[in-house]
């Protein structure tokens, strides 16, 4: 099970930040088509509606048809680049530092490591390391996957180039702080969730059904993303917004485009020009996104792990499943 352990530890944190890397690695290639479509979505001002003939995008299958037509099949992994350093370093940071996290909760404090509300705060502080450390690259992802035709920015160099002399070192963090106000209760509610589910299932499943561990962790794992990312969508789509500040040129071919002052002003923007279902487009590309990549994040991650336990001990049965 994700988490110190102490009665089963046998990745170290080294070990868990390879684990980290390699799930978010796998993840990436399978889900980008659905984060592409959700970027579009969130960035787009029109209404998500058939009714409306100036919206460029109306669903997620006109969504999707359309963009093969127009851009090709390449189009939904735009951006994968950045996107796979993207999640190769969070994954190697959230996952180094939440078995780090909660090892210290286990040997300073009174209270398990094994808790849903250590698991909530540590995991919540977790992703809030890696996002640091990541937010540049995400910027770029975010810019690639938003960007029409022709391109803005051919490849990676000349968009790190192009973005630094005209823009400022600054912009690489664009939408910072509402990313760190939506990650930690993100991550938080998914490690949460996450164990809530897993501790559920130990009880529901009995003792000669348990061997399907690695199911099991995919399912707990895709019903702890859809209710923590629908809990904190609006956050998601105000950083996307004040990410492509900046990139107004880049955005023209797909309808509007506002520039915003910053975090309260685009939340004031949207709720005046879009409504409150403004703060939840592109929710359903979202939700499919979430359920497959936080399912596939911790399948992966505890299916690693398990591999990495039994090549260090063969004879050992590795780290616990579920």
């Amino acid at each position: 099970m994700v988490g110190y352990d102490p009665e089963a530890k046998c990745v170290s944190t080294v070990e868990a930040a390879a684990a980290g890397s390699a799930s978010g690695l796998v993840t990436r290639v399978l889900i980008s088509p659905l984060d592409v479509l959700k970027i579009r979505f969130q960035l787009q001002i029109e209404q998500l509606s058939s009714r409306n003939p100036t919206a460029k995008y109306h669903g997620i299958l006109q969504a999707v048809q359309r963009i093969f037509r127009e851009e090709g099949l390449g189009a939904f992994w735009k951006g994968h680049v950045p996107a796979q350093f993207l999640s190769v370093g969070y994954g190697a940071v959230q996952f180094m530092a939440f078995e780090s996290l909660t090892e210290l909760v286990h040997n300073v404090t009174s209270y398990s490591a094994r808790g849903s509300f250590v698991h909530l705060v540590c995991g919540g502080l977790a992703a809030c390391t890696a996002t640091v450390a990541v937010q540049p690259v995400d910027t770029l992802r975010t810019r690639f996957a938003a960007q029409g035709e022709p391109k803005i920015y051919p490849n990676l160099r000349h968009a790190i180039v192009t973005m630094y002399q005209t823009e400022g070192p600054r912009t690489f963090y664009r939408g910072l702080t509402p990313t760190l106000i939506a990650i930690f209760p993100y991550a938080g509610l998914q490690f949460f969730f996450y164990n809530i589910l897993q501790q559920f299932s130990e009880w529901v499943i009995p003792a000669e059904g348990k061997k399907g561990g690695n199911i099991k962790n995919l399912v707990c794992g895709s019903c702890a993303g859809i209710i923590s990312k629908t809990l904190t969508y609006p956050l998601d789509v105000v950083k996307k917004r004040l990410q492509v500040g900046g990139f107004e040129h880049g955005r023209a071919a797909f309808g509007q485009v506002r520039t915003y002052r910053g975090f309260l002003d685009c939340m004031r923007q949207i709720m005046r020009e879009e409504g409150s279902g403004g703060f939840f487009k592109g929710l359903s590309p979202s939700l499919l996104k979430a359920a497959f990549s936080t399912g596939l994040v911790f399948f992966w991650y505890e299916l690693f792990c398990s591999l990495l336990c039994t090549l260090k001990s063969p004879n050992s049965t590795g780290r616990k499943e579920g």
